[in-house]
């Protein structure tokens, strides 16, 4: 199973070399969605409307897809799939009967001879494909070995943290803006080097600084360092009416004194992720219907909300949102101090019923 470096496939694609499939996965799903986009540009250009069809990994039908491949491309040269979230392990998300063994053979034989004016492109970025030492370890392998056959197979890892502070600097530069090694990497430090974080980072980052530097004191006032402990803790111990884990977790968070306002937010979008799950269990939702309902991007998020939402009622999440709805306009509207604030917000939702 060769895999390829995304550079020799940007350098490729630079000279308009295209392949007619493609599987990109791994850890870096920004860097997995931004060379999606490069190939879907390369293929059909500012035709998207026309020459490029989406499709949810777990919804495919092989007939159909058979159809799409064959199709003769509009207004571009090239006739582009888009299969996101394919996962050979479970293609979906209720079997009726099936196998995945069986699944997974339909659709390799569905792609087997694949037209030169067609580009398929598998990539994931709402589960984990399984590896070790690069190499891919679950049933994923046989697409992704299928696929490197006739055509390109990449792996985005997560960079070291000087390859980050070399893409934080670029990105930062392309932006207009200016912003040291030094606090490149303290920048990617502050992130625990996850890159959906930090490219959000970067974009409020150069929006506030207006093409001055990016400092050491900006980083400080704006961006809210990431802690091991997280809000998910910290709602686990709520919903299992921990008191000492919750209060551990809260003090976590709160360490980062210049962004204690966020850590509200934060907290809130976990709550919402449980009361989400919550509803959806008693609706007979799935986990996929969730995601889609939401545009959820990790599904282990969605996963561990439907895991943990079954230790607390619908009602608790409810009056815990309320709660938390009732410390945001406290915090907005008088000046508190907001680990006070915080602290007599998590004691009421443990003593909520």
């Amino acid at each position: 199973m060769p895999q390829s470096d995304a550079k020799k496939i940007y350098a490729r694609l630079k000279k308009g070399e295209i392949d007619n499939l493609y599987y990109l996965y791994g850890q870096n799903v920004t860097e997995v969605e931004k060379l999606t986009r490069h190939i879907i540009k390369t293929a059909v250009g500012e035709n998207e409307d026309f020459a490029l069809i989406k499709l949810n990994g777990k919804k495919l039908d092989f007939s159909e897809l058979y159809d799409m491949i064959q199709m003769m491309p509009m207004m571009s040269e090239y006739n582009c799939i888009l299969i996101n979230d394919y996962n050979c392990e479970k293609p979906r998300d209720e079997m009726q009967g099936q196998t995945a063994d069986n699944l997974n053979k339909k659709l390799i034989e569905t792609i087997k001879e694949v037209p030169p004016q067609t580009v398929i492109i598998f990539n994931v970025t709402g589960f984990e494909v399984k590896t070790k030492k690069g190499k891919i370890t679950d049933k994923n392998k046989k697409l992704a070995d299928f696929i490197g056959k006739k055509g390109t197979i990449c792996e985005m890892g997560i960079p070291s943290a000087s390859e980050i502070s070399k893409l934080i600097s670029g990105e930062v530069s392309a932006r207009g803006g200016i912003i040291s090694t030094e606090n490149a990497k303290l920048l990617a430090d502050m992130c625990l080097y996850d890159m959906l974080t930090v490219e959000n980072e970067i974009d409020k980052l150069c929006a506030y600084a207006q093409g001055r530097e990016i400092t050491r004191e900006t980083l400080e006032m704006l961006v809210h360092r990431q802690s091991n402990i997280t809000v998910f803790n910290l709602a686990d111990a709520v919903s299992s009416f921990n008191r000492q884990e919750a209060f551990n977790a809260l003090d976590e968070l709160m360490t980062d004194k210049n962004n204690r306002g966020s850590v509200l937010a934060n907290i809130t979008s976990s709550f919402l992720d449980l009361y989400r799950a919550s509803c959806a269990v008693n609706s007979g939702k799935s986990i996929s219907d969730v995601m889609s309902d939401y545009s959820y991007i990790w599904e282990f998020k969605v996963r561990n909300a439907f895991r943990n939402s079954s230790r607390i009622s619908t009602a608790r999440l409810r009056s815990c949102i309320k709660i938390l709805r009732d410390t945001a306009v406290q915090l907005n509207s008088m000046s508190a101090d907001e680990k006070i604030v915080l602290e007599q917000a998590v004691t009421k939702m443990l003593m909520t019923e």
